[in-house]
């Protein structure tokens, strides 16, 4: 982060301080006894006080946050504070992805990025939640908490919703073939005709954050079966299941690129068998299965001779290189020798470092025995037209395509490593105490102001807020999705979905927390039900399909309306609240 935005920080708070100052020397001036002599100035102090009274009604005391830092109960004054307030939580969200951001550089995945990386995104959120029920009375506290409530459905909806739709439309590629084509966009604002592609594991992050909703449904238990007696059970049931979802998610997270990993080898694996067994049924003139689909053993012996040229009886690996030749390995990344290893270590069970002709023929028969058995055969495709190893092929291209493997991009070295840590460290120190300071102030803005217009203080929080703990979040994910790739594309969805699944586990986890230890009350049936129907609907959509034409944004943006609207109609018409 600039060291401009750092003073511009500092600036403020400096701002703060005087503001605290004059305001203090203001209110004690009217305190003054006059002395004969000073008594115009003392008038005028009044008729200042009288004017201030007609234009902004008569101010209310509040009580400043730890003392110092400005507080008012005018509308106009709140929104200035809520702006201020937070801008900071802003900065101090971009200190902590800045510093998360510099770590993964030096460290990379797993541990940093599976564990370390989502709870700090999810940080000043759960602060602005833990600092709304933890002050104050029982009573003072459960009025408050509706902030945090706001914050948790307002980020949740937000992200999969505006921030949603609004990559979808950044991202847009021409389809083609079900497919988004990368860095080809030449349809417009076509709404079937353009579009974003995923990968496979941004299905499952999908999935995950569908999943992620289930602590809300057991904590709503009660009210669904209008019940009073287990309410207070009920939170501390969800509260349990939803950090034990929270340590499978982070667990997960972690070995997800083991995972990844693992699951590409197999495809390559695949795609090296496909190309192989067409290599060999050229060779045989497409005669490499009986008319029963058997292996055509004589032909295969035939191929053996063919392929052995020193004509030693066994096939080495310079001789094995003709079969893979012509696969076209860079479709997936992978190189000839890495290919020449695959077919080794599957021919060759005799670990001589050469393939006999019964191990050769043994080989092909159990490859052309996995081949015929995958799920890429088509109807048409039988022993005789042998088509089932074209579809094969295809198959393990595209899943290759959607698996977005990324072995073939450069890692570029850090320079200066030790220098890089101690940077990030400091941005996330400064980040965690820049939400720590300020969460508390900002709640108290938004409740003030709520008093001042009577508008309820969830919608403030709804609206407000997450611009102020998601915009560098948004905007980085906007900005990567412009990329206009399916790998672009997939990072950038599968962190919102990221971010969504760490609201419904993290946060709600320290809102149950608080609603919990205080007793306070659970209240929020219509909330509740915004997330789950946002959640589950998106979730759903985008477990079950990876290409997004144009038209799916406008539902995502349909759906931020339409959460709001069912809040109000529910609370304020139906009384749910």
């Amino acid at each position: 982060m600039s060291l401009k935005v750092f003073f511009l920080t500092f600036i403020i708070v400096l701002v703060f301080s005087v503001a605290v100052n004059g305001r203090r020397f203001i209110s004690n001036s009217g305190g003054l006894i006059s002395d004969g002599v000073h008594s115009e100035i003392g008038r005028d102090l009044e008729i200042l006080r009288v004017d201030r009274d007609f234009v902004g009604g008569e101010e209310e005391s509040c009580e400043q946050s730890y003392g110092f830092l400005p507080c008012t109960k005018t509308a106009l004054g709140n929104v200035f504070l809520i702006l201020v307030y937070g801008y900071l939580m802003f900065l101090g969200a971009t200190y902590l992805s800045s510093g998360s951001e510099l770590l993964l550089e030096i460290l990379g995945p797993g541990i940093i990025g599976g564990l370390f990386l989502p709870v700090l995104g999810a940080l000043p959120d759960a602060m602005l939640i833990l600092v709304s029920g933890i002050s104050g009375s029982t009573a003072a506290a459960q009025s408050q908490v509706s902030v945090g409530m706001g914050l948790l459905a307002g980020s949740t909806v937000m992200l999969i919703t505006i921030i949603w739709g609004t990559c979808c439309i950044v991202g847009k590629c021409n389809i083609q073939n079900s497919v988004a084509v990368d860095m080809k966009d030449t349809r417009g604002f076509s709404l079937t005709g353009s579009g974003v592609s995923t990968d496979i594991w941004t299905s499952h992050a999908a999935t995950i954050m569908a999943a992620s909703v289930t602590p809300f449904l057991v904590v709503q238990l009660p009210q669904l079966l209008h019940s009073t007696s287990g309410r207070h059970l009920s939170v501390l049931i969800g509260l349990i299941i939803s950090l034990s979802l929270l340590v499978s998610y982070c667990v997960y997270q972690v070995f997800q690129p083991w995972i990844q990993s693992r699951r590409l080898a197999y495809v390559k694996h695949k795609h090296v068998i496909s190309g192989v067994l067409k290599q060999l049924r050229k060779r045989a003139l497409g005669r490499l299965c009986t008319d029963q689909g058997a292996p055509n053993i004589e032909v295969l012996e035939k191929l053996f001779k063919a392929i052995d040229e020193n004509k030693d009886g066994y096939l080495s690996r310079p001789e094995l290189k003709a079969l893979v030749v012509g696969i076209r390995l860079e479709e997936i990344n992978l190189h000839e020798n890495d290919a020449i290893e695959k077919l080794m270590k599957d021919f060759d069970t005799s670990h001589d470092h050469r393939v006999e002709m019964s191990e050769f023929i043994a080989g092909v028969t159990k490859w052309l025995t996995e081949a015929r058995g995958s799920e890429a055969s088509s109807p048409e495709a039988g022993p005789d037209t042998m088509k089932y190893l074209d579809d094969l092929h295809e198959q393990t291209r595209r899943e290759h395509h959607f698996l977005g493997d990324q072995s073939d991009e450069s890692v570029e070295t850090v320079e200066n490593p030790r220098s890089t840590v101690i940077k990030a460290v400091l941005l996330l120190l400064l980040g965690t105490v820049i939400a720590a300071v300020f969460a508390d102030p900002l709640v108290d803005a938004v409740n003030n102001f709520s008093s001042a217009t009577s508008i309820p203080s969830f919608f403030i929080s709804f609206i407000a807020l997450p611009l102020a703990t998601n915009s560098s979040e948004a905007v980085s994910a906007i900005i990567f999705a412009s990329r206009k790739k399916l790998r672009s594309a997939s990072l950038t969805f599968s962190e919102l979905y990221g971010a969504v699944t760490m609201n419904n586990l993290l946060c709600l986890s320290v809102f149950l927390a608080l609603v919990y230890i205080r007793g306070l009350t659970w209240d929020f049936s219509s909330e509740v039900l915004v997330i789950l129907i946002v959640c589950v609907v998106v979730g759903v959509f985008a477990s079950v399909r990876s290409t997004f034409p144009l038209w799916t944004s406008l539902l995502a943006f349909l759906l931020y309306p339409f959460s709001l609207v069912l809040v109000y109609v529910l609370d304020y018409k139906f009384g749910w609240s």
